[in-house]
């Protein structure tokens, strides 16, 4: 499994289920050209950039140039890694034909395929260092902080959601994900009102 320090960006949900399975990492879906009209995920997108940087990894369609070129319109080149999957002629399992133009997406491309795209691009897993960040945040201290599994876990989480300037369509299992992304235990834990604490 490649660990990375990025989020990686992709174009869908089966998109992050495919590369799930091979990375070690942060996975955020566009949700198509959905990103085109939710400001909420771009501003994401761009925290996300600046914290540890981004791979992009889009379809090799137009559909899928056209989501890249907008990100990488909106968010600085610096932070961007660029990973390129090949024309490969196919159609995915879950689907009945083919996609208009009869290439496989990230989801329909074999693992050793994929895994060669990163180490082109120049993404290779990172060593493991002694942490210099604090503890991750886990389901438990979600738990402890009611924001998952309790009567009002839902509001207090759009409540933390709004006050962090992100997206209010994050299940639990994304919020936390986004979070650890973004802070450590220490850092969130300041941010909380006092009496979730």
């Amino acid at each position: 499994m490649l660990k990375l320090k990025e989020t990686v960006i992709v174009e869908g949900k089966y998109d992050q289920i495919r590369l799930a399975n091979l990375l070690d990492a942060h996975i955020l879906p566009t949700d198509g050209f959905g990103i085109f009209t939710n400001k909420e995920k771009r501003a994401l997108i761009r925290r996300l950039a600046e914290k540890n940087g981004i791979i992009l990894v889009t379809d090799s369609d137009r559909a899928g140039f056209r989501i890249r070129h907008y990100i990488t319109g909106f968010v600085n080149s610096k932070y961007i890694k660029q990973v390129y999957i090949p024309d490969i002629l196919g159609k995915e399992s879950r689907k009945t034909e083919p996609s208009k133009e009869g290439k496989l997406g990230v989801e329909g491309i074999e693992d050793q395929v994929l895994l060669e795209c990163f180490r082109r691009a120049g993404i290779e897993p990172r060593q493991e260092e002694p942490s210099k960040e604090g503890r991750p945040i886990t389901k438990a201290d979600l738990v402890a902080w009611g924001l998952s599994g309790g009567a009002y876990s839902r509001q207090r989480r759009l409540m933390l959601q709004q006050s962090l300037s992100l997206p209010a369509r994050l299940s639990a299992n994304a919020l936390l994900s986004v979070l650890n992304s973004l802070y450590d235990y220490d850092q969130l834990r300041s941010l909380l009102p006092l009496e979730w604490n």
